[in-house]
């Protein structure tokens, strides 16, 4: 008995003496390890890697990201409605994509007829009627925010809507199909617009900030969403060229 507790006296001994080898010379290291340990736990720093852009961006920052993955922005020709930028897996980007699958041709066929890239309309589109999911576009089939200005409208012809505390009529449509061909009669006939149909099909960025010239929409930020939708959801790919 005295030999194996002597025997165990000399190994924690030697135990003993290495730990105190060790941390003699590598006593700086593990003094910054536990410093990098600290500001990870206290900073809680998380990176974000976004594979939905062309070019992957890197985010670090010391707030985790929203629990939706969405982010609500005001905009639009009526104030009341919302652009809803989404991310990847959300219902509201699948609700997008299902918006893109339903009308991309319609705005394809449209813009060959009226020279209006099926980007932009799929844009305003979205942007306007909130993925087909706003009051207006549920209860007009109004899917651009297009207001009457008409004095004397028969029954069916609008419907009122409260518009950023003012009252305001817009359009009732029969079908969402209709409504995309409003909006491009109301872009090639009103004069306001006519200096965007001198720009190319392809250039979205011109028409999205020829838009917001001309007075589309009352947001500042409006061409900034429209050509942001359009990137984020690689709408550009149905204006050819």
């Amino acid at each position: 008995m005295i030999i194996k507790l002597t025997s165990t006296r000399n190994k924690l001994g030697q135990m003993y003496r290495l730990s105190a080898a060790l941390l003699e010379r590598h006593w700086l290291k593990l003094i910054v390890s536990i410093f990098v340990c600290f500001l990870m736990l206290e900073r809680n720093l998380t990176l974000e890697v976004r594979l939905s852009t062309t070019k992957p961006a890197v985010n670090l920052s010391s707030e985790a990201p929203p629990a939706t993955g969405e982010r609500v922005l005001p905009t639009s020709q009526n104030d009341g409605a919302r652009a809803v930028f989404a991310s990847e897996n959300s219902e509201k980007r699948q609700r997008q994509l299902a918006y893109i699958r339903r009308f991309a041709k319609v705005a394809q066929a449209e813009m060959e007829k009226f020279g209006i890239p099926a980007s932009i309309k799929l844009a305003q589109g979205l942007l306007e009627s909130d993925a087909g999911k706003s009051p207006i576009a549920i209860e007009n089939n109004n899917h651009f925010g297009i207001k009457c200005f008409s004095r004397n409208c028969q029954k069916g012809h609008c419907r009122n809507f409260e518009d950023d505390s003012h009252k305001d009529f817009f359009r009732i449509y029969k079908s969402a199909w209709e409504s995309f061909r409003a909006h491009s009669l109301m872009l090639r006939q009103n004069e306001r617009y006519q200096p965007l149909f001198s720009l190319s099909s392809t250039d979205y960025r011109a028409w999205a900030a020829g838009l917001s010239e001309a007075g589309y929409a009352t947001d500042p930020d409006y061409a900034k969403k429209v050509i942001r939708l359009i990137e984020e959801l690689n709408l550009q790919r149905f204006d050819g060229g």
